[in-house]
């Protein structure tokens, strides 16, 4: 039986991610996997790559086959040059975590104010009033007026 490495694609039309998996070379693209050994998203910036290096070192040593953009990804996180004997290339980036919107808006009330919130936005509500009243009291005033 020959194994491949390769990506098992989901997500929507223009929303794609993948799945690095092993399975059987006969099988579908998509279709029954041995084992899943890592995370492939292209669209995030930068691209998020995840694989279990130890699961792919196993893989390849016992003659898995990796596709060609699998065999792309696996130079990139060094599993294959791990494999090969070879010196690993440069980290991949990473994406910087989002910033605390609380605390974001805490420094610009500060700076706004040179000192504390004093508390939360308010803002006074528009009073609900019945539709229905409003228009009879309208109607009302404008017979009053014409007589």
């Amino acid at each position: 039986m020959a194994v491949k490495i390769k990506l098992k694609r989901l997500g929507k039309i223009r929303s794609p991610h993948y799945r690095i998996v092993v399975a059987d070379s006969r099988t579908r693209r998509d279709g029954r996997a041995i084992e899943e050994i890592g995370l492939y998203h292209p669209v995030q910036n930068p691209s998020r790559i995840e694989v279990d290096s130890e699961r792919a070192q196993y893989w390849l040593s016992v003659g898995a086959q990796p596709t060609e953009p699998v065999l792309a990804i696996l130079k990139l996180t060094g599993d294959w040059q791990k494999h090969k004997g070879l010196p690993a290339p440069a980290p991949l980036l990473v994406a910087e975590p989002k910033a605390d919107k609380r605390a974001a808006f805490d420094e610009f009330a500060k700076a706004l104010e040179g000192g504390e919130p004093k508390g939360e936005a308010i803002t006074p509500k528009a009073k609900k009033t019945d539709k229905k009243a409003d228009e009879a009291a309208d109607a009302g005033e404008s017979t009053e007026s014409t007589a």
